[in-house]
C-alpha cells in the first residue's frame, strides 16, 4: 500500500461464485464502476454457467452500470491472464488448491440465479455495500 496521500497502487481483486453469471459479474462490475482507482477487477466461476443471467445485466443497467465485455469463464481461464492478490469468494466452497498466497475474503451471499428480479436487486445492494467497504479498508491500507 502506498503512503498517506498517495495515491493507491490498484489492487487485483478476482471475485469468485458459482456459475460466474449472477454475484462475481455484479461484484466485478459494482468495482469496476465506483472504485476503478483502486481495485483492478475481474470475476470467475467455479463451474461457469457460459453466460451472464440477464437479470445480472437488468440490475446493472438500472443502477447506470456497465457490463460491457463481461461473460461467464472458469478460474483457470482467468488466472491465465490475471494474477489477482486478493480474492472475494462468494461462492460457498472452499478454495483449496487455487489459491496459496492469495488474501481471501468469504463472502456469504446468497445466489440469486433462476429468482426473480427483486432478488437481484436485493442482491446487488448487499454487494454494493461489500463493494464500496472493500475499497474503503483498500483505501486505508486494511486489506492485506
Amino acid at each position: 500500500m502506498s503512503a498517506a496521500g498517495e495515491n493507491p497502487q490498484r489492487v487485483k481483486v478476482l471475485f469468485v461464485c458459482v456459475g460466474n453469471s449472477c454475484r462475481s459479474q455484479i461484484a466485478e462490475a459494482i468495482a469496476r464502476h465506483y472504485a476503478p482507482h483502486l481495485i483492478d477487477a475481474e470475476s470467475a466461476g467455479t463451474a461457469p454457467h457460459g453466460r451472464v443471467a440477464l437479470e445480472t445485466l437488468a440490475v446493472l443497467q438500472e443502477r447506470g452500470i456497465r457490463a460491457e465485455g463481461h461473460y461467464s469463464k472458469s478460474i483457470s481461464e482467468v488466472l491465465a491472464f490475471f494474477e489477482p492478490q486478493i480474492i472475494v469468494n462468494m461462492s460457498g466452497q472452499r478454495l483449496n488448491g487455487w489459491f496459496a498466497r492469495e488474501t481471501i475474503l468469504d463472502w456469504k451471499i446468497e445466489d440469486p440465479f433462476g429468482s426473480d428480479l427483486e432478488i437481484y436487486r436485493r442482491i446487488y445492494k448487499s454487494i454494493e455495500e461489500k463493494v464500496k467497504k472493500l475499497a474503503s479498508d483498500l483505501r486505508k491500507g486494511k486489506v492485506k
